[in-house]
């Protein structure tokens, strides 16, 4: 035990003790909560984060659009389902160019391998990009390599551009993420402030491309976690997400991304059917997050190296697509009509919402949403489960507003005819996505945007609450963490809390007999009571009333042991320093600040104001190891053993 808690001490004084008093200041105040700092310098940090995300997340847009109809449109002759408010309408009569089917096997795959490339240089591209800024953020210290600001949008351009099943808020929540770490290390912020504009930039990207600025924010603190959220970071995700958001509606007009009904009727009694609805919802995000999984298992099966699997994907995502389409021509009464299963799928939920002219009615309409569904999660799990560079959150989006399509329009030939399709869509969006990556609040925030209201608030806290709780074992994102108690970016802040809010009277040692010396001792007469007292490092000297008026290091009064003539010339005022002490009332922190700058094992603890200072006794480095491990189990969890750290008291000296 004594070994442990030494070798835990020797950590602990050179993290303190790098460039002393400096280093552990600065560390301190990165680690302190933010509050009247977002008034200042967060808050324009916040600013700067927003503006580039928001400058970025427009030029990807268009970009992307650019590629999409290069590549899709006038090439294949494909033409994308569409959702209200993105920037090109659905055209209900399909492509100018005629649909080349042989084409859309190819370029998806193509795009693939382009895609590969860029992650065989750049690893970080693979997949959506929420996982791994979650990562960044909890197990890197909020930093991300810069070229993840070009690459991720170079690879999503060669995946999302050629057909890739994903949508684009993944990559530009990744981008803006990489965006607010770049910006923190180029401005020389500490790792605190570096992980909330890394948080940041996470709300600033999905707030330009989804249109949703206060869900695009509440997403961004709560996504990180299972069961908690990062409150500091919420009022920066606020204003990036603000500030993004204005920058694209500036360029591109404002609109929600759905067209929706002006109203949706609270009815009480269709609350058993969205509690239903919910039940339904979870089951097929259970299936999902298993089809996810085991596309990845069959993908890591393939030949070939791993940047060759997005290749793989987009080969089997055209082939599985295009007789698909084929099959549909006559349905949609158009040659290359998509059906949303491309792309992020807003097309296909905002059939859902809102229906469409060739959706067919009844029970026919109820089988052909759930088939679109099932055929937009195969063709989702695909892309992502390859590495393509594409988003999971549209995708999840899509999936939950087509089943909770279907479920309404089922429960409106069933039960009653009043009940809007609509809603129920909706609601399943916000059950679906809120459920797998537990994020109820965000999602609740998200649907009610995109709804233009809040007339669906209450089913939508009734269904969240269902899905989450049956989901509670699973998620989306594997590098969540179930609290801030559980993040390694939370355990040192943990530490120093504990070290403001612990006083010194709590851990000192008080003790019956100590050594004490006047300042005209001679060295020759400290040594024996150097021996009595091996405990002692740190030995008081006052003048003959008490009066404490310097400190010595055993360490100095030592080096004399094997020179006795120099010993009988020295004296304590020629070994000792001037007097450092603390109080039993001054925070630990303070206490630790005097106990390293000094370089002392111990720090006397004394009662009263000079030049009546009463020595009540002593701040042991051990004592101090004793506290840093309980407040570090403390901070690893709930799971591990909590010990306390009572003071060792014994009857104080009497003179």
């Amino acid at each position: 035990m004594a070994a442990g808690l030494h070798r835990a001490w020797l950590r602990l004084r050179s993290f303190f003790r790098a460039s002393e008093l400096t280093r552990l200041s600065s560390l301190l105040s990165e680690l302190t909560p933010l509050e009247m700092r977002f008034v200042g310098r967060t808050l324009w940090h916040t600013v700067l984060v927003g503006v580039s995300a928001g400058l970025v997340g427009a030029a990807f847009f268009a970009v992307l659009e650019w590629v999409q109809q290069v590549l899709l449109e006038d090439l294949v002759g494909y033409t994308p389902l569409r959702a209200h408010g993105e920037i090109q309408a659905m055209q209900e009569l399909g492509s100018h160019t005629p649909f080349v089917p042989w084409l859309l096997v190819l370029v998806p795959a193509i795009g693939g391998l382009l895609c590969g490339l860029v992650a065989r240089y750049v690893p970080e591209v693979r997949g959506g990009g929420a996982d791994f800024a979650i990562d960044a953020f909890h197990q890197q210290g909020g930093v991300i390599r810069r070229r993840v600001i070009w690459a991720k949008p170079l690879a999503s351009f060669f995946t999302l551009g050629t057909g890739g099943a994903g949508g684009r808020e993944g990559p530009t929540m990744m981008i803006g993420a990489a965006i607010g770490s770049a910006l923190g290390r180029a401005l020389g912020l500490g790792a605190r402030e570096r992980r909330i504009l890394l948080v940041a930039g996470i709300a600033a990207g999905v707030s330009a491309v989804f249109r949703t600025p206060l869900g695009a924010a509440i997403l961004a603190v709560e996504v990180l976690y299972r069961d908690d959220f990062e409150s500091d970071a919420l009022v920066p995700c606020i204003l990036a997400s603000v500030v993004s958001y204005s920058i694209v509606i500036s360029l591109y007009g404002e609109s929600t991304l759905l067209a929706h009904a002006p109203r949706y009727l609270f009815t009480p009694g269709h609350l058993p059917l969205y509690a239903l609805l919910a039940v339904f919802i979870a089951g097929m995000g259970w299936l999902s997050l298993e089809v996810f999984s085991g596309m990845r298992r069959v993908m890591r099966r393939l030949p070939g190296p791993e940047w060759v699997r997005p290749a793989w994907g987009g080969l089997f995502l055209g082939a599985f697509v295009t007789p698909l389409i084929l099959l549909s021509a006559d349905l949609v009464d158009a040659h290359g009509h998509g059906l949303g299963l491309l792309g992020g799928g807003y097309g296909a939920a905002q059939t859902a919402v809102t229906g469409a002219s060739w959706l067919p009615l009844g029970w026919a309409g109820v089988g052909f949403l759930c088939l679109l569904a099932f055929a937009k999660l195969f063709a989702t799990a695909l892309t992502i489960g390859s590495g393509g560079s594409a988003g999971d959150f549209a995708p999840s989006l899509a999936i939950g507003g087509l089943l909770g399509g279907a479920f309404g329009r089922a429960a409106q030939i069933l039960i009653d005819p009043s009940i809007d399709p609509g809603a129920f869509a909706l609601v399943g969006m916000g059950a679906f996505y809120g459920g797998i990556a537990h994020v109820p609040l965000s999602a609740l925030v998200l649907v009610c945007e995109l709804a233009g209201n809040y007339d669906l608030l209450v089913p939508l806290m009734l269904a969240l609450g269902v899905s989450i709780v049956a989901l509670r074992r699973r998620t989306l994102y594997e590098a969540q963490v179930r609290s801030q108690s559980d993040s390694p970016s939370h355990r040192e802040g943990a530490l120093l809390g504990a070290f403001e809010t612990t006083l010194v009277r709590d851990v000192m040692l008080i003790v019956q007999d100590f050594g004490v010396f006047l300042p005209t001792t001679k060295a020759s007469a400290m040594l024996p009571e150097l021996a009595r007292h091996g405990w002692q490092d740190t030995f008081p000297i006052c003048t003959d009333d008490g009066q404490l008026v310097g400190v010595m290091r055993a360490d100095a009064l030592r080096a004399l042991a094997a020179n006795p003539a120099l010993a009988d010339r020295t004296s304590a005022s020629d070994l000792m320093q001037p007097p450092v002490f603390a109080r039993p009332d001054d925070t630990l922190r303070s206490a630790t600040e005097k106990l390293m700058s000094h370089g002392l094992r111990e720090l006397i603890v004394v009662d009263g104001e000079a030049p009546g200072r009463h020595i009540v006794g002593f701040l042991d480095e051990d004592q101090v190891t004793r506290r840093t491990l309980a407040a570090l189990t403390r901070a690893s969890g709930p799971h591990r053993t909590r010990t306390s750290m009572p003071a060792i008291r014994v009857p104080p000296r009497t003179d």
